[in-house]
């Protein structure tokens, strides 16, 4: 009798085990699948609106194609400029409708749950996604004027699709250098998404969330970077869109460079 109780006993154990693990398989499933379509959104929104744009109007006016052919010189710029391009960045249109998109997917993954839903919750996330950015930004200003890189966006001098994009892509974490403005791979550029998630883990955030969350979310914030830079790439400036009509589209302040000599 008693052996048939213990059956019984290990039995149940061993059937809520199996339960426990098909919902931990399920969580991990449903927590990467919705991670996977974050960063699909994050990095294809961009590029599709950048090849959209493209294939729509010629972004590139006549005296643009002038300077192409021509060739382009550095012009390193002033302090103040890189104050005028640290408030564009952190303030200005481009970091209005990231934090936008982000916390659209915050609020429809309802990440973090603590938050809950409805106008109140997408407000905590709007502040936070926003609070995320500033932070990040700042710190990739300051690291950058203690590395004297300049993180400021350049736009690429090549045509084509793919070539500009590629060029958005790599200049999210490389910066010009020196007075030449010779490209450099930019530790600024890279740590301070990761600097906006941990100040955010750390300081706002639910208890529960960790290192590995902070480094997760800093994975994010570097697409979204990537996607600022094919914005600023593709939709900065052009007769017909939108953003030009607005007089938005001077997103970087930083000196038209001039013809080389």
């Amino acid at each position: 009798m008693s052996s048939m109780k213990m059956s019984e006993s290990q039995s149940l154990q061993v059937c809520r085990a199996d339960r426990t693990q098909r919902r931990a398989g399920r969580w991990i499933n449903k927590s990467l699948t919705v991670d996977l379509r974050r960063a699909m959104v994050l990095a294809l929104v961009p590029a599709f609106l950048a090849v959209s744009f493209q294939a729509r109007s010629q972004s590139l006016s006549i005296s643009d194609n002038v300077a192409a052919n021509a060739g382009m010189t550095y012009i390193r710029p002033s302090p103040r400029t890189t104050v005028k391009n640290y408030v564009f960045d952190a303030f200005g249109p481009y970091a209005f409708v990231g934090t936008v998109l982000t916390a659209s997917l915050d609020q429809e993954t309802n990440t973090p749950p603590e938050w809950k839903q409805g106008s109140f919750g997408y407000a905590k996330r709007f502040g936070s996604d926003f609070g995320i950015a500033v932070v990040g930004t700042t710190a990739r200003y300051g690291a950058a004027a203690a590395f004297k890189d300049d993180t400021s966006y350049y736009r690429c001098e090549c045509r084509g699709v793919f070539p500009r994009m590629g060029h958005a892509v790599l200049a999210t974490l490389t910066a010009r250098r020196g007075q030449n403005g010779h490209r450099v791979f930019s530790f600024p550029a890279l740590a301070a998404p990761y600097v906006g998630s941990i100040t955010a883990v750390y300081g706002w955030y639910p208890s529960r969330y960790g290192v590995k969350d902070a480094f997760r979310m800093g994975n994010y914030s570097l697409l979204e970077s990537i996607g600022t830079n094919i914005g600023l790439e593709f939709l900065y400036s052009g007769p017909h869109f939108l953003l030009s009509r607005m007089r938005l589209n001077h997103a970087q302040s930083a000196p038209d460079p001039g013809p080389k000599q």
